[in-house]
């Protein structure tokens, strides 16, 4: 049998996710069309829908090696992980997936930015 533990993403949750995005540790990605991240994303998040193509991941993403950490709506929300997973599938080595997302964080009191997102490229 296969070790499929570098497969797939690993979780993170919310103090973790304050914790990398304090530090500037990671890339963070909501995986959500752009008019939900236009209404409010993470701090500093990038939007890149989980339905992207090959092209558009690696202009936002051109490094695999690199922590990324992508969110969606909350648990019931499947973006997160069709997108994490893709990631590395896609070879990127270090991938988490906030899997309470959005809601978690909004609930919680946390901070977040609106407006679209900056044309990469």
């Amino acid at each position: 049998m296969s070790d499929q533990t570098e497969t797939y993403p690993r979780p993170i949750d919310r103090n973790g996710v304050r914790a990398v995005l304090d530090a500037g540790t990671a890339i963070v990605l909501e995986a959500l069309p752009a008019p939900y991240y236009e209404d409010a994303h993470l701090p500093g998040a990038r939007n890149l829908p989980h339905d992207s193509d090959d092209a558009t991941i690696d202009a936002v993403l051109p490094d695999r090696d690199a922590t990324v950490v992508v969110y969606c709506s909350n648990l019931a929300c499947q973006n997160s992980t069709i997108l994490s997973r893709r990631l590395a599938q896609l070879g990127y080595t270090d991938v988490r997936d906030y899997e309470a997302g959005k809601e978690d964080w909004i609930t919680a009191g946390l901070p977040v930015e609106s407006g679209a997102a900056a044309v990469t490229g």
